[in-house]
């Protein structure tokens, strides 16, 4: 029996259609895409999947100090497990990270704009330095000041900071619930009056979360205690992600038994139209690596059991 109805206000895409035709994407055909740069691909095991993450950074780590360059990576807090693989290969291998220079996409923020210091539990500052930078043995780590954090002093320049670094050779990010690339989020899309070129040319700025990305956070990172996710953010914007010489995605959402908060969005960023308020879609058009974790491209079903 068919049952009509328009998409909760809150919601900045409202295309019933559009999400009807993700929706009925199959597992099987996840991975088609038009865009051959645009490469999907799924990875069932978890190990392998975060085995293959850890493996994708630092071959690229590798491949730039053998060939005398410079390596300047953006760099999500999430997914967290492909770092502690990462740092053990580093620390094997004695590689040293002194040619590399790291940007972290994003870092919370109070109702004022004002960022987390590096001592709050809950900052990315925090998170990044106890799962990667913490577990690299020091003398092979990168030099203190070549790993940067947006705050609220330098989040007006930290787009030009990139630039002024030559460019991030690689950008590594996730996909939020609400279709945000970095804290990127979807209700910035009306700002710009369908001017989708703007969009792109867009630098890094303090927003105030979407309401989804606060309930997702609480869910993997805070104990399921919404009070407890800061309402705002500095975040890079689609001109770092797309100004970046590589993309590289990855997509781990899933809760256990069997469920995941990631599984419908994978598919509108990667099949819905490219627009300003599914950010994602961006990737679309892009050179970019894009691996859903098994679980996470399972077919989107009603499940009432």
């Amino acid at each position: 029996m068919s049952f009509s109805y328009a998409l909760s206000s809150f919601l900045p895409f409202r295309d019933v259609e559009a999400c009807a035709v993700a929706r009925r994407i199959t597992k099987d055909e996840i991975t088609r895409h038009p865009n051959p740069d645009f490469q999907i691909r799924v990875i069932e095991d978890d190990a392998e999947f975060y085995g293959r993450f850890a493996h994708d950074l630092v071959d690229r780590i590798r491949q730039a100090r053998e060939a005398g360059n410079r390596f300047v990576a953006i760099l999500p807090v999430g997914p967290v497990p492909q770092y502690a693989e990462a740092a053990r290969i580093i620390n094997a291998e004695r590689l040293s990270l002194d040619h590399m220079t790291t940007f972290n996409m994003d870092e919370y923020a109070n109702e004022d704009g004002q960022t987390a210091p590096p001592e709050w539990e809950g900052s990315f500052q925090t998170a990044m330095w106890r799962n990667f930078f913490g577990l690299v043995d020091p003398e092979l780590r990168p030099r203190p000041e070549n790993i940067h954090f947006p705050d609220t002093a330098n989040i007006d320049r930290y787009s030009a900071m990139i630039e002024d670094a030559g460019g991030a050779d690689a950008c590594y990010g996730g996909i939020g619930w609400s279709g945000h690339i970095a804290f990127w989020e979807p209700q910035l899309g009306a700002e710009f009056d369908g001017d989708l070129d703007a969009y792109k040319a867009a630098p890094g700025r303090i927003v105030e979360l979407h309401p989804m990305t606060i309930m997702q956070n609480a869910l993997h990172s805070f104990s399921s205690d919404w009070s407890w996710v800061p309402p705002k953010a500095a975040t890079i914007g689609p001109k770092d992600i797309l100004g970046a010489r590589h993309r590289s995605f990855w997509l781990d959402g899933h809760l256990g038994g069997g469920a995941s908060w990631q599984r419908f969005i994978a598919r509108l960023v990667a099949h819905g139209p490219v627009n300003e308020f599914v950010p994602g879609s961006l990737l679309q058009e892009t050179r970019c690596d894009y691996t859903i974790l098994g679980q996470v491209a399972n077919d989107v079903v009603i499940d009432m059991a």
